[in-house]
């Protein structure tokens, strides 16, 4: 008997019959039959996967070639057919298609043709995380630097404080250090405008009513959800928090993030398998599936750096871990 991604291809020698029936992506030969799941769990199916693809990774050249080819094959099959039938959901009822993205082997599927990109955190939240990417080189200079105000669609105030505000080189710190991180981190930022310290009255009121209303909404929408006596140090606490599956971790050396916690939904972006199992070395998680590798700091994927995992805010007051999601 011979498995295919996708497929179970089962050839009689004697009538040169071939039967194709659809079964749960699997690599084999002569190998015994995927465990039978009585409810089918992502991580079953991602185990049973894995079994087939260690069976054929003793294959040689030329048969590896041959599965490889059929798989590309098939895998554009299904994904032309996933295309097809977003399309006609997405025409019936929006409602029903996010429904269905909720489900953990749909999502999985969807990212792994593609076909689903994870939620990006708010602007404000990136922007955040880029200003800290550059706060500690500024503040090596007794600088530092805040978000004044976003004017949408693609422009954010920032104000260089500290020396950096009356250095000659502040001009050069924005173009090649603010800007440069602001649009890897928002890449729908195009313009970023350095606001000086002496800037009009009306200025310095705007900003005064920009920051009452971040710190109005400070509470909106935090989630308390555990003390941070629990939460581990450079490894990871796996929860439940509204429904979804989250994990969370205390980077004792990594300074930037004044709550010394990171929050991220446990999902490898690759295929959206739990991450809580995964080998930590050197600061870095690695998915027990697939071998992909996360920089537990900061979310960033070093395997596939356009795949970082998806990140959530996080306070600590007093002593309690407070965590913000969003759709």
């Amino acid at each position: 008997m011979l498995q295919i991604l996708g497929y179970k291809v089962k050839e009689s020698i004697e009538e040169r019959e071939v039967n194709l029936f659809y079964y749960p992506i699997a690599l084999m030969v002569q190998a015994p039959s995927p465990t039978d799941h009585s409810v089918s769990t992502l991580d079953g199916l991602i185990a049973d996967i894995n079994q087939f693809e260690a069976i054929a990774n003793h294959w040689d050249d030329a048969q590896r070639a041959t599965v490889s080819g059929l798989k590309r094959s098939i895998e554009a099959l299904h994904r032309e057919a996933l295309v097809r039938l977003i399309r006609s959901v997405k025409q019936e009822s929006m409602s029903a298609l996010r429904q269905a993205i909720e489900d953990e082997v749909v999502y999985s599927v969807l990212r792994y043709h593609d076909l689903v990109k994870p939620p990006q955190p708010p602007l404000e939240y990136r922007l955040q995380q880029a200003l800290e990417a550059v706060r500690p080189g500024l503040q090596s200079h007794s600088g530092d630097i805040e978000l004044v105000a976003i004017k949408l669609p693609d422009t954010v105030e920032v104000r260089l404080t500290g020396t950096c505000s009356h250095c000659p080189a502040a001009t050069l710190t924005l173009t090649d250090g603010v800007e440069q991180t602001i649009r890897r981190y928002c890449p729908e930022i195009t313009r970023v405008v350095a606001v000086r310290n002496d800037v009009p009255n009306e200025a310095t009121d705007d900003v005064a009513v920009s920051s009452c209303q971040s710190a109005a909404s400070i509470d909106s929408g935090w989630l308390e959800v555990t003390s941070l006596a629990e939460v581990p140090i450079d490894r990871v606490l796996a929860m439940k928090l509204e429904g979804r599956s989250i994990l969370l971790s205390r980077i004792e050396s990594f300074e930037s993030f004044k709550s010394g916690v990171v929050c991220y939904q446990n999902a490898c972006s690759h295929l959206g398998v739990s991450l809580e199992d995964g080998a930590i070395e050197s600061g870095v998680l690695v998915c027990p599936h697939h071998g992909f590798r996360y920089r537990l700091a900061t979310g960033e994927c070093l395997t596939s750096p356009e795949m970082p995992l998806q990140s959530y805010p996080v306070e600590v007051r007093d002593g309690q871990v407070f965590v913000k999601l969003w759709d």
